[in-house]
């Protein structure tokens, strides 16, 4: 916090024109740093609802698959190897339109997309 502080006094005295008593500075400071630390407690929030909510929901994928693996038992249910495949496929399907909205989303963030030579 201290080198955040000087940061802010050096430049606050440095490029203001106008005359700052130690009062004005001191309300000026607290702003910023109000500001910063309702953003990190905004981030911190929603990443505490992401990870609640995702691993909610990749539990219930798992047990979903569990009860779709249940039905492999040919004592109880009739099925072909065409069955499984559309299946599969289709979950697959779901699987990748899945990673690409994410894939997506943190391409938007990253200004990364169309062409470039980075690998």
């Amino acid at each position: 916090m201290l080198s955040l502080y000087t940061i802010f006094a050096k430049y606050s005295i440095k490029y203001c024109k106008c005359s700052l008593n130690v009062c004005k500075f001191e309300i000026l400071f607290s702003h910023l740093l109000r500001t910063q630390i309702y953003m990190l407690m905004a981030e911190s929030a929603k990443r505490a609802r992401f990870t609640k909510v995702a691993s909610a929901r990749v539990t219930k994928i798992i047990n979903y698959l569990g009860l779709l693996q249940n039905c492999s038992n040919r004592n109880n249910y009739e099925y072909d190897s065409e069955d499984v495949e559309l299946m599969f496929s289709e979950i697959g399907k779901a699987l990748r339109d899945a990673r690409a909205a994410y894939s997506n989303e943190l391409n938007k963030q990253s200004g990364k997309g169309g062409f470039s030579f980075k690998k």
